[in-house]
């Protein structure tokens, strides 16, 4: 990686190479720890986008949450947001309903068997969460946590000044 990304440098001067490679490194980190998790989450039927929205429905101080904000959560448009939560309904993990506050609202509400789903999921997970982060110290793992809220707060910041659609 950093013979090509040199290499690259040599054909483009301009090209910021330290941002490049911490770019790619992100990238690959994530890219495998994203591959682990689907290769654990597969036999119960569910991908990464299914888990992240049952989690966030889950972690909710209520044990539910409206389509929109799991939209904004989950970084999921809305289209892909009602697959996954008929997906979610189909498979008996949450349930859907109009909000008691405005029938006009939709509400997902985790299920008994959603909650004994994810306590079953997430135990065989830590060893692997462990295991990426074995070698940083505890000021290691803080400093990362600063740095990559920093990178991502960045990203939001450019992501939102952006005229796309």
């Amino acid at each position: 990686m950093d013979a090509g990304i040199a290499r690259m440098g040599e054909i483009l001067p301009d090209i910021p190479l330290q941002e490049v490679k911490l770019t790619r490194l992100l990238l690959l980190v994530g890219g495998n720890l994203l591959e682990e998790l689907e290769r654990k989450l597969k036999p119960h039927g569910l991908n990464d986008s299914d888990f992240r929205t049952l989690m966030m429905i889950h972690s909710s101080p209520t044990g539910s949450a409206s389509p929109s904000e799991l939209c904004e959560y989950a970084q999921q448009g809305a289209t892909n947001m009602t697959r996954i939560a008929n997906a979610l309904v189909k498979a008996g993990l949450v349930t859907r309903a109009a909000s008691a506050e405005d029938r006009r609202r939709i509400v997902l509400s985790i299920t008994p068997a959603g909650k004994r789903l994810v306590r079953k999921i997430l135990p065989p997970l830590f060893p692997q969460v462990l295991g990426a982060f074995a070698s940083l110290s505890a000021s290691d793992k803080r400093t990362l946590d600063r740095l990559l809220r920093q990178v991502a707060l960045n990203i939001d910041l450019l992501t939102q000044s952006d005229p796309r659609p």
